[in-house]
């Protein structure tokens, strides 16, 4: 007899978005197939799937212990989010070659679907970087009699989602710092930086409108520049391994000495990147704008506002607080208010006029019987139907505002 031999061996995810990509989040099951084909007839002891997910760091450091004396120090950590086993042919014993229990596999292609649910408790985004990583995998093995085990593993994607139309992610971010340069004894006049954004939480693809004023009163020429820096942070054994990549930036126009540069919403688009990864213990996934003026000869004069990278996009109304919340608190401040996070609606329609009051408005009034001879008859029936209805939707945007004047002192002079 001619054993058959293994032709083809995979694992396949039933997903349920449009790209066809295995993406899950905590609570969610992930379901799919191991498809086995053969050709001729083979014997099985039994096939397996084992889905595991896992943060892991791993770093070296070489210390030195003496003169001529050197020492490595591994750190690593480990943190386990679930680990499922099932069986999906056999049993559970493997370990021998005997031929009882064994499952016979006919000729052609076969499939096994499998099925489990992933925690509830909070997982941490798909990840992977320079010193660690979170991983989430389905590995299948293949036992048979007399032969080395058909392992095959591959890996899905969980993402930890970030919603960021809360109230801590959609109040602005502001900062004002200076720096005064001096050469030996003498001292040139200061340069000073403010810079806002609408607020604290972005997806990627979403542009940031930054909000700035720079006014140079120094005797050199200097530069506005934005960037948005990503840091990833290990940790193991009490230890912290930090890494900052820049994402994007953007470089503004020169400064000559006594001018001011102002930026009204200069936009810095953000690339696709990892969402924040903010709830594991031992990898941290953070985001910040950096806003800053490059001096030549001196240290930059740099301001850092924090990001939070999300998953969930604003909700259409979100910009609509954010800038109303905004620009009272900007307005009040003074009168240490407290404003609610989402303002209170406006009364219905339904609430302000009865149907009575409706219905009655619609029959002929005695007094209006001149006008109504004197206007044309589907006219006046428009104004009467109408005469109770909503007003208006209510707009942000003033026909007529006011013109900002600029009342702070120029630099002096020299």
């Amino acid at each position: 007899m001619v054993l058959g031999k293994v032709k083809n061996f995979t694992i396949s995810f039933d997903c349920l978005n449009d790209s066809n990509v295995p993406v899950y989040s905590s609570g969610d099951t992930v379901s799919g197939r191991v498809s086995l084909e053969v050709t001729g007839e083979i014997r099985v002891k039994s096939l397996k799937i084992h889905a595991r997910g896992h943060a892991k760091v791993r770093w070296t450091e070489s210390r030195n212990a003496g003169s001529n004396t050197a020492y490595t120090q591994n750190y690593t950590e480990e943190v386990e989010y679930f680990n499922h086993k099932d069986i999906l042919i056999g049993h559970e014993r493997d370990d021998d070659n005997s031929e009882e229990g064994l499952h016979t596999i006919h000729s052609g292609r076969h499939e096994y679907a499998f099925s489990f649910e992933l925690p509830q408790t909070p997982l941490a985004t798909s990840f992977e970087g320079r010193h660690g990583s979170v991983r989430y995998w389905v590995k299948a093995e293949l036992h048979r009699p007399w032969f080395l085990p058909v392992k095959l593993k591959k890996e899905f994607t969980v993402f930890e989602h970030i919603d960021i139309n809360t109230p801590s992610l959609l109040s602005p971010q502001a900062g004002t710092k200076e720096k005064t340069l001096c050469c030996w004894f003498c001292t040139s006049g200061p340069i000073s930086l403010s810079a806002k954004i609408e607020r604290k939480g972005y997806t990627p693809g979403e542009s940031i409108q930054i909000f700035a004023e720079i006014e140079n009163c120094s005797s050199r020429v200097v530069v506005p520049k934005a960037a948005i820096y990503q840091t990833q942070a290990f940790y193991a054994k009490g230890k912290m391994k930090e890494v900052k990549q820049l994402v994007a930036n953007l470089r503004g126009e020169s400064v000559s000495s006594g001018k001011t540069e102002t930026w009204n919403g200069k936009q810095l688009k953000i690339p696709p990147v990892s969402p924040s990864i903010l709830d594991c213990s031992i990898i941290r996934v953070e985001y910040s704008l950096m806003v800053y003026v490059d001096i030549p000869g001196a240290m930059d004069l740099f301001l850092n506002l924090p990001l939070v990278i999300g998953t969930i996009p604003l909700h259409p109304f979100g910009s609509r607080t954010s800038s109303v919340s905004s620009q009272c608190s900007m307005n009040m401040n003074w009168l240490g208010l407290t404003l609610p996070e989402r303002p209170e609606a406006p009364p219905s329609y339904a609430e302000v006029v009865t149907e009575e009051q409706r219905q009655s408005s619609l029959a002929p009034i005695g007094a209006c019987d001149d006008f109504e001879r004197a206007l044309p008859g589907p006219l006046f029936a428009y104004i009467q139907e109408f005469r109770f209805l909503p007003p208006p939707l209510y707009s942000e945007i003033d026909p007529n505002p006011d013109q900002p004047t600029d009342d702070r002192p120029s630099c002096p002079s020299r």
